[in-house]
């Protein structure tokens, strides 16, 4: 399987939603690099289960232990692996569909891909569950980013067509759910609400910004910002959109309209506006780095959908039991902030380098 990421940075994603643990590590880290433990919990926090009546009711402390490259809490130049142990698994939900792949879900091209030897419990390697180690070297990355000056922040966009007011300007990470105006928040809590109840789910849309980023990160062609973040939030489950600056409504407008005028502010060369969302290129230019991700629902409904029998090949009905979050688009606010991180540090170390 594909799970590694990275150039200057390389991380590595391990493990199965219901194995005995998933984990990460994370190579290329410079030594005596102090991680707060007490931080990283917190970001953790945010994605972790079982804790609202938006989230799957499955409960885990996402509590990671790190088995190498720390001396106490700091960095001591090798690989740093931490994993998570997997401690409230229910893998008899899943036996139903050992044969009757979910609709939505990677069932049917895992059993076609790994011959019918894949883990299907929890969706295997294919699951949500995966994230939370991708938090945890993101929220290393997130930390190094601060001691530069570089902070990345993110909001709930959109669910379900509700789309959140204001410009997001500053960390949302303080509130219960995530949104710049409150009363927009609360809107969406009722329509998952509402979507749970009837036995259905809804998608959404997550922004993020990085701020404090120079100009002169990233690379023309494959290497640029966009390949380099676009590459790490597609490797997010339910991750099916990525766009950069006005993104998709850039194709509607004239080039007038379009480009970002450049000024001079206080001797600093800028951009009047930023529809280019901070690249340019593949290079950024000193603006904040917007993208947004957009998330499909969760396919995992309490509705009966139509399937198919793989050993007889005959078509099926499936019901979706077991616990299961009716909108995942909350708890991945901090996955997309971690993937952003990772992916602007491997960057910030490409940069480093060709400095000497």
């Amino acid at each position: 399987m594909s799970s590694s990421y990275g150039e200057n940075l390389r991380l590595t994603i391990f493990g199965q939603s219901h194995s005995a643990a998933i984990g990460m590590t994370l190579e290329g880290l410079p030594a005596g690099v102090e991680i707060d433990m007490e931080k990283l919990r917190a970001f953790l926090a945010r994605r972790a289960p079982g804790q609202n009546a938006w989230s799957t009711a499955r409960r885990e402390a996402d509590l990671p232990e790190f088995l190498s490259g720390l001396r106490g809490s700091v960095t001591c130049g090798v690989p740093l692996t931490a994993i998570i142990r997997n401690t409230d698994t229910r893998s008899g939900d899943y036996a139903p569909f050992a044969a009757t792949p979910r609709p939505g879900h990677a069932d049917y091209t895992a059993a076609v891909k790994y011959h019918g030897f894949q883990d299907p419990a929890g969706g295997g390697h294919f699951s949500g569950r995966l994230t939370a180690p991708l938090c945890i070297a993101g929220g290393v990355c997130l930390q190094i980013l601060e001691t530069h000056g570089i902070s990345v922040i993110s909001r709930i966009a959109a669910i379900g067509g509700i789309e959140d007011r204001g410009e997001l300007i500053a960390p949302t990470a303080q509130k219960a759910f995530p949104t710049v105006d409150t009363a927009c928040g609360e809107r969406m809590q009722n329509a998952i609400r509402e979507a749970k109840e009837a036995g259905d789910s809804l998608g959404g849309i997550v922004e993020c910004a990085v701020l404090g980023l120079p100009a002169g990160l990233g690379d023309p062609m494959f290497d640029g910002m966009e390949n380099r973040i676009a590459s790490l939030v597609f490797g997010i489950p339910a991750v099916k959109g990525v766009e950069f600056g006005a993104g998709f409504a850039a194709a509607s407008m004239r080039g007038s309209e379009n480009n970002d005028p450049f000024t001079v502010e206080d001797g600093r060369i800028t951009t009047v506006t930023n529809h280019c969302g901070g690249i340019l290129g593949g290079i950024t230019t000193g603006m904040p780095l917007r993208f947004r991700a957009a998330f499909k629902p969760t396919p995992s409904i309490a509705r009966e959908q139509q399937s198919v029998d793989l050993t007889t090949l005959e078509n099926a009905r499936v019901t979706v039991g077991g616990r299961h979050d009716p909108c995942i688009v909350p708890r991945a606010v901090p996955v997309i902030e971690a993937a952003a991180a990772v992916a602007v540090y491997d960057a910030w170390l490409a940069r480093r380098k060709d400095r000497g």
